[in-house]
Protein backbone atom coordinates (compact mmCIF):
# COMPACT_ATOMS: atom_id res chain seq x y z
CA UNK A 1 0.00 0.00 0.00
CA UNK A 2 1.40 3.48 -0.83
CA UNK A 3 2.16 5.85 2.02
CA UNK A 4 -0.94 7.73 3.15
CA UNK A 5 -1.34 10.56 5.57
CA UNK A 6 -2.78 9.38 8.93
CA UNK A 7 -6.28 10.73 8.36
CA UNK A 8 -6.63 9.06 4.95
CA UNK A 9 -5.20 5.81 6.29
CA UNK A 10 -7.72 5.85 9.15
CA UNK A 11 -10.60 6.44 6.72
CA UNK A 12 -9.43 3.64 4.45
CA UNK A 13 -9.16 1.21 7.33
CA UNK A 14 -12.60 2.27 8.58
CA UNK A 15 -14.02 1.71 5.12
CA UNK A 16 -12.59 -1.81 5.01
CA UNK A 17 -14.09 -2.60 8.40
CA UNK A 18 -17.46 -1.13 7.47
CA UNK A 19 -17.58 -3.10 4.26
CA UNK A 20 -16.84 -6.30 6.14
CA UNK A 21 -19.30 -5.51 8.90
CA UNK A 22 -22.21 -4.93 6.55
CA UNK A 23 -22.40 -8.63 5.64
CA UNK A 24 -22.59 -9.73 9.28
CA UNK A 25 -26.11 -10.44 10.56
CA UNK A 26 -27.27 -8.70 13.69
CA UNK A 27 -27.34 -10.91 16.77
CA UNK A 28 -30.88 -11.42 18.08
CA UNK A 29 -31.56 -10.69 21.73
CA UNK A 30 -31.99 -13.63 24.07
CA UNK A 31 -35.50 -14.37 25.28
CA UNK A 32 -34.00 -15.10 28.71
CA UNK A 33 -30.55 -15.51 30.18
CA UNK A 34 -29.55 -19.17 29.97
CA UNK A 35 -28.27 -20.90 33.07
CA UNK A 36 -24.50 -21.16 33.16
CA UNK A 37 -23.40 -24.70 32.28
CA UNK A 38 -21.56 -26.85 34.82
CA UNK A 39 -17.91 -25.87 35.07
CA UNK A 40 -15.20 -27.92 33.39
CA UNK A 41 -11.50 -27.87 34.25
CA UNK A 42 -8.16 -28.43 32.56
CA UNK A 43 -4.67 -28.62 34.05
CA UNK A 44 -1.71 -26.60 32.84
CA UNK A 45 1.81 -26.64 34.22
CA UNK A 46 0.80 -24.35 37.10
CA UNK A 47 -2.97 -24.33 37.43
CA UNK A 48 -6.17 -26.24 37.32
CA UNK A 49 -8.23 -23.76 35.33
CA UNK A 50 -11.99 -23.93 35.73
CA UNK A 51 -14.12 -22.61 32.92
CA UNK A 52 -17.60 -22.53 31.47
CA UNK A 53 -17.99 -23.87 27.95
CA UNK A 54 -20.80 -23.12 25.51
CA UNK A 55 -21.59 -24.14 21.97
CA UNK A 56 -20.43 -26.94 19.67
CA UNK A 57 -17.05 -28.50 20.38
CA UNK A 58 -16.12 -28.22 16.69
CA UNK A 59 -17.10 -24.56 16.41
CA UNK A 60 -14.56 -21.76 15.89
CA UNK A 61 -13.21 -20.97 19.38
CA UNK A 62 -13.81 -17.75 21.27
CA UNK A 63 -12.14 -17.14 24.65
CA UNK A 64 -13.75 -14.51 26.89
CA UNK A 65 -11.54 -13.02 29.62
CA UNK A 66 -12.79 -11.16 32.68
CA UNK A 67 -10.98 -8.62 34.84
CA UNK A 68 -10.85 -7.37 38.42
CA UNK A 69 -13.09 -7.32 40.37
CA UNK A 70 -15.34 -9.35 38.10
CA UNK A 71 -15.72 -12.96 37.04
CA UNK A 72 -17.10 -15.21 34.33
CA UNK A 73 -20.65 -13.98 34.95
CA UNK A 74 -19.68 -10.81 33.10
CA UNK A 75 -20.25 -12.91 29.96
CA UNK A 76 -23.41 -14.72 31.06
CA UNK A 77 -25.39 -13.14 28.20
CA UNK A 78 -22.57 -12.89 25.66
CA UNK A 79 -21.51 -16.54 25.73
CA UNK A 80 -24.89 -18.11 24.83
CA UNK A 81 -25.37 -15.57 22.04
CA UNK A 82 -22.03 -16.57 20.53
CA UNK A 83 -22.81 -20.26 21.00
CA UNK A 84 -26.05 -19.75 19.11
CA UNK A 85 -23.95 -18.48 16.20
CA UNK A 86 -21.96 -21.74 16.18
CA UNK A 87 -18.93 -20.74 18.24
CA UNK A 88 -17.22 -22.84 20.86
CA UNK A 89 -17.01 -20.39 23.76
CA UNK A 90 -14.56 -20.79 26.66
CA UNK A 91 -14.94 -18.52 29.70
CA UNK A 92 -12.18 -19.22 32.25
CA UNK A 93 -11.68 -18.03 35.79
CA UNK A 94 -8.34 -16.23 35.95
CA UNK A 95 -5.76 -17.22 38.56
CA UNK A 96 -7.02 -16.05 41.94
CA UNK A 97 -10.70 -16.21 40.98
CA UNK A 98 -13.50 -18.71 41.40
CA UNK A 99 -12.60 -22.37 41.33
CA UNK A 100 -9.24 -21.97 39.54
CA UNK A 101 -6.42 -23.21 41.77
CA UNK A 102 -2.64 -23.50 41.75
CA UNK A 103 -1.39 -27.06 41.59
CA UNK A 104 1.40 -26.40 44.09
CA UNK A 105 1.46 -24.42 47.31
CA UNK A 106 5.04 -23.47 46.42
CA UNK A 107 4.11 -21.52 43.28
CA UNK A 108 4.41 -17.76 43.71
CA UNK A 109 1.02 -16.07 43.75
CA UNK A 110 2.03 -13.76 40.95
CA UNK A 111 -0.32 -11.23 39.37
CA UNK A 112 2.02 -9.72 36.79
CA UNK A 113 0.55 -9.33 33.28
CA UNK A 114 2.87 -11.84 31.59
CA UNK A 115 1.80 -14.56 34.03
CA UNK A 116 -1.88 -14.05 33.28
CA UNK A 117 -1.26 -14.05 29.53
CA UNK A 118 0.82 -17.21 29.63
CA UNK A 119 -1.88 -18.87 31.75
CA UNK A 120 -4.28 -18.34 28.85
CA UNK A 121 -1.82 -19.65 26.26
CA UNK A 122 -1.19 -22.72 28.44
CA UNK A 123 -4.95 -23.26 28.77
CA UNK A 124 -5.32 -23.06 24.98
CA UNK A 125 -2.56 -25.64 24.60
CA UNK A 126 -4.19 -27.96 27.14
CA UNK A 127 -7.54 -27.68 25.34
CA UNK A 128 -5.99 -28.23 21.92
CA UNK A 129 -6.98 -24.75 20.71
CA UNK A 130 -4.44 -23.44 18.24
CA UNK A 131 -6.18 -20.17 17.30
CA UNK A 132 -9.10 -18.32 18.83
CA UNK A 133 -10.82 -15.00 18.94
CA UNK A 134 -9.88 -13.35 22.23
CA UNK A 135 -12.23 -10.83 23.82
CA UNK A 136 -12.13 -9.20 27.22
CA UNK A 137 -12.16 -6.17 29.47
CA UNK A 138 -9.96 -4.83 32.26
CA UNK A 139 -7.31 -7.47 33.14
CA UNK A 140 -8.88 -9.68 30.48
CA UNK A 141 -8.40 -7.06 27.76
CA UNK A 142 -4.77 -6.62 28.78
CA UNK A 143 -4.24 -10.37 28.67
CA UNK A 144 -5.83 -10.59 25.22
CA UNK A 145 -3.74 -7.62 24.01
CA UNK A 146 -0.53 -9.29 25.17
CA UNK A 147 -1.27 -12.56 23.41
CA UNK A 148 -2.27 -10.75 20.22
CA UNK A 149 0.95 -8.71 20.29
CA UNK A 150 3.44 -11.46 21.13
CA UNK A 151 1.78 -14.59 19.71
CA UNK A 152 -0.37 -13.29 16.83
CA UNK A 153 -0.53 -16.74 15.26
CA UNK A 154 -2.72 -17.84 18.16
CA UNK A 155 -5.26 -15.04 17.69
CA UNK A 156 -7.86 -14.99 14.93
CA UNK A 157 -9.26 -11.67 16.10
CA UNK A 158 -9.27 -9.38 19.13
CA UNK A 159 -12.01 -7.45 20.94
CA UNK A 160 -10.52 -5.23 23.62
CA UNK A 161 -12.51 -2.94 25.89
CA UNK A 162 -10.50 0.24 26.53
CA UNK A 163 -8.10 -0.63 23.75
CA UNK A 164 -4.35 -1.05 24.14
CA UNK A 165 -3.58 -1.82 27.78
CA UNK A 166 -0.05 -3.22 27.54
CA UNK A 167 2.26 -1.52 30.02
CA UNK A 168 5.44 -1.99 31.99
CA UNK A 169 6.94 -1.28 35.38
CA UNK A 170 8.92 1.61 33.90
CA UNK A 171 5.69 3.19 32.63
CA UNK A 172 3.98 2.52 35.94
CA UNK A 173 6.62 4.49 37.82
CA UNK A 174 5.87 7.66 35.89
CA UNK A 175 3.70 10.21 37.72
CA UNK A 176 0.33 11.15 36.27
CA UNK A 177 -1.67 14.38 36.53
CA UNK A 178 -3.45 14.68 39.90
CA UNK A 179 -6.91 13.88 38.56
CA UNK A 180 -5.59 10.68 36.97
CA UNK A 181 -3.74 9.70 40.14
CA UNK A 182 -6.98 10.14 42.09
CA UNK A 183 -8.68 7.54 39.89
CA UNK A 184 -5.97 5.04 40.85
CA UNK A 185 -6.57 5.45 44.61
CA UNK A 186 -6.94 1.70 45.14
CA UNK A 187 -3.56 1.04 43.56
CA UNK A 188 -1.90 3.15 46.25
CA UNK A 189 -4.07 1.54 48.93
CA UNK A 190 -2.86 -1.91 47.86
CA UNK A 191 0.72 -0.66 48.03
CA UNK A 192 0.44 -0.60 51.83
CA UNK A 193 0.15 -3.45 54.32
CA UNK A 194 -2.89 -1.67 55.71
CA UNK A 195 -4.41 -1.92 52.23
CA UNK A 196 -3.64 -5.62 51.99
CA UNK A 197 -5.28 -6.22 55.37
CA UNK A 198 -8.23 -4.01 54.45
CA UNK A 199 -8.84 -5.88 51.22
CA UNK A 200 -8.59 -9.24 53.01
CA UNK A 201 -11.12 -8.11 55.60
CA UNK A 202 -13.51 -6.14 53.39
CA UNK A 203 -13.12 -7.51 49.87
CA UNK A 204 -16.87 -8.09 49.41
CA UNK A 205 -17.76 -4.46 50.12
CA UNK A 206 -14.54 -3.17 48.55
CA UNK A 207 -15.27 -4.80 45.21
CA UNK A 208 -18.88 -3.68 45.25
CA UNK A 209 -17.60 -0.11 45.67
CA UNK A 210 -15.34 -0.59 42.64
CA UNK A 211 -18.33 -1.79 40.62
CA UNK A 212 -20.26 1.38 41.53
CA UNK A 213 -17.37 3.72 40.78
CA UNK A 214 -16.41 2.01 37.52
CA UNK A 215 -20.00 1.82 36.24
CA UNK A 216 -21.81 4.76 37.86
CA UNK A 217 -24.95 4.40 35.73
CA UNK A 218 -25.28 0.62 35.90
CA UNK A 219 -28.19 -0.26 38.20
CA UNK A 220 -27.05 -3.78 39.05
CA UNK A 221 -29.00 -5.55 41.79
CA UNK A 222 -27.79 -7.52 44.79
CA UNK A 223 -28.24 -10.89 43.08
CA UNK A 224 -26.09 -9.83 40.12
CA UNK A 225 -23.26 -8.73 42.36
CA UNK A 226 -23.47 -11.75 44.65
CA UNK A 227 -23.11 -14.17 41.71
CA UNK A 228 -19.74 -12.63 40.94
CA UNK A 229 -18.72 -11.94 44.54
CA UNK A 230 -18.50 -15.67 45.22
CA UNK A 231 -15.44 -15.74 42.91
CA UNK A 232 -13.56 -13.40 45.25
CA UNK A 233 -13.51 -16.06 47.98
CA UNK A 234 -10.68 -17.80 46.13
CA UNK A 235 -7.84 -18.33 48.64
CA UNK A 236 -5.35 -16.62 46.32
CA UNK A 237 -7.51 -13.59 45.48
CA UNK A 238 -5.83 -11.15 47.86
CA UNK A 239 -2.28 -12.17 46.97
CA UNK A 240 -2.91 -12.04 43.21
CA UNK A 241 -4.67 -8.66 43.29
CA UNK A 242 -2.18 -7.00 45.63
CA UNK A 243 0.81 -8.36 43.72
CA UNK A 244 -0.67 -7.17 40.41
CA UNK A 245 -0.95 -3.57 41.54
CA UNK A 246 2.32 -3.52 43.49
CA UNK A 247 4.15 -4.99 40.49
CA UNK A 248 2.81 -2.22 38.25
CA UNK A 249 4.36 0.41 40.51
CA UNK A 250 7.67 -1.45 40.75
CA UNK A 251 7.04 -2.26 44.43
CA UNK A 252 7.02 -6.04 43.93
CA UNK A 253 9.24 -8.32 41.89
CA UNK A 254 8.06 -10.62 39.19
CA UNK A 255 9.55 -14.03 38.40
CA UNK A 256 12.51 -14.89 36.17
CA UNK A 257 10.31 -17.16 34.05
CA UNK A 258 8.37 -14.11 32.86
CA UNK A 259 11.28 -11.67 32.50
CA UNK A 260 11.77 -12.12 28.75
CA UNK A 261 8.07 -11.68 28.10
CA UNK A 262 7.88 -8.53 30.23
CA UNK A 263 10.92 -7.13 28.42
CA UNK A 264 9.12 -7.53 25.09
CA UNK A 265 6.01 -5.91 26.50
CA UNK A 266 8.02 -2.96 27.83
CA UNK A 267 8.77 -2.08 24.19
CA UNK A 268 5.01 -1.54 23.64
CA UNK A 269 4.69 -3.92 20.66
CA UNK A 270 2.09 -3.21 18.01
CA UNK A 271 -0.89 -5.49 17.44
CA UNK A 272 -1.44 -6.66 13.87
CA UNK A 273 -4.38 -9.05 14.20
CA UNK A 274 -7.89 -7.85 13.24
CA UNK A 275 -9.15 -5.81 16.17
CA UNK A 276 -12.21 -4.00 17.43
CA UNK A 277 -11.72 -1.80 20.48
CA UNK A 278 -14.69 -0.68 22.55
CA UNK A 279 -15.53 1.88 25.19
CA UNK A 280 -18.60 2.68 27.21
CA UNK A 281 -19.68 6.31 27.39
CA UNK A 282 -19.88 6.18 31.20
CA UNK A 283 -16.71 4.25 32.08
CA UNK A 284 -15.70 5.48 35.52
CA UNK A 285 -12.52 3.41 35.74
CA UNK A 286 -9.12 4.72 34.64
CA UNK A 287 -8.79 4.19 30.90
CA UNK A 288 -6.96 5.69 27.92
CA UNK A 289 -8.71 7.65 25.19
CA UNK A 290 -8.93 5.94 21.77
CA UNK A 291 -6.70 8.58 20.17
CA UNK A 292 -3.93 7.52 22.55
CA UNK A 293 -3.81 3.95 21.29
CA UNK A 294 -5.31 3.74 17.79
CA UNK A 295 -1.86 3.75 16.18
CA UNK A 296 -0.87 0.61 18.13
CA UNK A 297 -3.26 -1.47 15.99
CA UNK A 298 -1.68 -2.06 12.59
CA UNK A 299 -4.10 -4.62 11.16
CA UNK A 300 -7.74 -4.17 10.23
CA UNK A 301 -9.17 -2.07 13.02
CA UNK A 302 -12.31 -0.33 14.20
CA UNK A 303 -13.40 1.40 17.39
CA UNK A 304 -16.90 1.31 18.90
CA UNK A 305 -18.24 3.83 21.41
CA UNK A 306 -21.22 2.26 23.19
CA UNK A 307 -23.65 4.87 24.45
CA UNK A 308 -26.50 4.78 26.94
CA UNK A 309 -24.64 5.05 30.25
CA UNK A 310 -22.41 2.01 29.71
CA UNK A 311 -19.59 1.66 32.22
CA UNK A 312 -16.47 -0.43 32.70
CA UNK A 313 -18.08 -3.87 32.66
CA UNK A 314 -19.14 -3.48 29.05
CA UNK A 315 -19.89 -7.17 28.27
CA UNK A 316 -22.41 -7.40 31.11
CA UNK A 317 -23.85 -3.92 30.66
CA UNK A 318 -24.10 -4.06 26.86
CA UNK A 319 -24.01 -7.76 25.93
CA UNK A 320 -25.55 -7.36 22.48
CA UNK A 321 -22.95 -4.77 21.45
CA UNK A 322 -20.09 -6.88 22.79
CA UNK A 323 -21.39 -10.00 21.06
CA UNK A 324 -21.77 -8.12 17.79
CA UNK A 325 -18.16 -6.95 18.00
CA UNK A 326 -16.94 -10.54 18.41
CA UNK A 327 -18.98 -11.65 15.41
CA UNK A 328 -17.76 -8.71 13.33
CA UNK A 329 -14.09 -9.16 14.18
CA UNK A 330 -14.32 -12.74 12.92
CA UNK A 331 -15.23 -11.33 9.48
CA UNK A 332 -12.54 -8.64 9.22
Amino acid sequence: MPNLDPSRRHLLRAAVVTAAATVVPRIPALAAVAAMPPLKSVKTDLLEVFYAEYGPAAGPPVILLHGWPYDIHAFEEVAPRLAAQGHRVIVPYLRGYGATRFLSSDTKRNGEPAALALDTVAMMDALGINRAILAGFDWGARTADIIAALWPGRVRGLVSVSGYLIGSQAAGRQPLPPAAELQWWYQFYFATERGRAGYEKNRHDFNRLIWRLASPKWAFDDATYERSAAAFDNPDQVEIVVHNYRWRLGLADGEPRYADTEAKLAAAPVIAVPTITMEGDANGAPHPEPAAYAAKFKGKYAHRLITGGIGHNLPQEAPEAFTQAVIEVAHL
